[in-house]
């Protein structure tokens, strides 16, 4: 499932794209009956929070966006969720945001630019295509796909926590609401940040790296947990997090520990990052301490790495290096969040297929 990240990035490539255009719509699957009566609108905005996407549609161009006219279409991508997008040279900088799909056009190479993706036939499993004036999106296999008014589009918000990402979680706002929320709850924290009603956009790569980097047991309540640690913590997830919507990928790792058991557990599929062609970029047998690194040696100490389920997701540790603390570890105040060695990393493709 894309982590928060790639749903930002994704709102980003869709305004680029749209924003300010009026837009054709339709469903070519037929399961989304009220793009027809989107069909014509402009798309005034798209907006992320959390794994959730919402695109603001409105009869003209000049609408605000609190307007009671105002239709938005609100999007999850879930496991299984892609978009894919196709138009003249530069349209969006991206080919597709999501879970793992066929470009659009790897069947049609002779329409690959200029006006020739206007030609380009939607396959049946498109359950929303939006075309512009210089490109078009197809959505295929979301676990959520409907048109909302204001109130609905409130009530989703209100079920999340805050999301690292957005300015209006920025500094004192998402710090303060998440570690009080933390703080309230005896579920372990390694359950507690899979929860978006904690925190909004954190995946599974997001959540046993962020562990780790706290160098925290991902048992322990999160009554015991002391302010300062998740202060540090919040901190530490917003970095993460801001470098992985710039790029598209999530590295975790400082500089001088990624050649040091530079290996992962690939899965059938395998842990796919945007850019893994580029040689330029961190290859992902570098870029995690712990995910999908069981059964290997920890990169700092050499302690096995042990999985487990929690809440039906598989989470990773060091039983050496994370423990029951309480308060930040020495590790994290040697190299806080704000200056560590992300700006080092190779900058990917931006807004190429990304689906970490």
């Amino acid at each position: 499932m894309p982590e928060g990240h790639t749903v930002h990035r994704l709102a980003a490539a869709l305004g680029r794209a749209f924003a300010g255009h009026r837009v054709r719509t339709s469903s070519p699957q037929g399961r989304f009956l009220e793009a027809a009566d989107l069909d014509g609108m402009v798309l005034l905005a798209a907006e992320a929070a959390g794994k959730h996407l919402f695109l603001a549609f409105a009869p003209s161009a000049d609408v605000e966006l609190d307007a009671p006219v105002v239709r938005w279409v609100h999007v999850h991508l879930g496991l299984y969720g892609s978009w894919t997008f196709a138009g003249e040279p530069g349209f969006a900088d991206a080919h597709a945001i999501g879970a793992p799909r066929v470009r659009m056009g790897e069947r049609e190479d002779a329409l690959a630019g200029g006006e020739n993706w206007r030609q380009l036939v939607p396959r049946e499993t498109v359950r929303l295509r939006i075309m512009g004036p210089t490109g078009l999106a197809d959505l295929t296999g979301p676990t959520a796909c409907e048109v909302l008014d204001a109130a609905g589009r409130a009530a989703v918000l209100a079920r999340l926590g805050p999301d690292p990402l957005r300015a209006d979680h920025a500094g004192d706002a998402g710090r303060t609401r998440f570690t009080a929320a933390v703080r309230r709850s005896r579920s372990p924290i390694g359950t507690l940040l899979m929860n978006q009603k904690i925190v909004a956009g954190i995946g599974n790569i997001y959540r046993a790296e962020l562990l780790f980097r706290a160098r925290l047991d991902p048992f322990v309540p999160g009554t015991e947990l002391g302010p300062g640690l998740l202060q540090d913590m919040w901190e530490d997830l917003v970095a993460l997090m801001t470098y992985g919507a710039r790029t598209g990928r999530i590295v975790t790792t400082q500089v001088e520990h990624r050649e040091i058991e530079a290996r992962i557990i690939e899965r059938s599929r395998g842990t796919r990052q945007n850019g893994d062609e580029d040689p330029g970029v961190v290859p992902r047998e570098q870029s995690f301490y712990v995910y999908h690194r069981q059964t290997l040696p920890c990169r700092l100490c050499g302690t096995i790495i042990r999985s487990a389920d929690m809440t039906g997701r598989t989470v990773f540790w060091c039983p050496r290096c994370q423990t029951r603390r309480t308060r930040p570890a020495r590790w994290t105040r040697e190299h806080p969040a704000a200056p560590w060695a992300l700006a080092e990393v190779p900058a990917a493709t931006q807004y190429g297929d990304a689906h970490a």
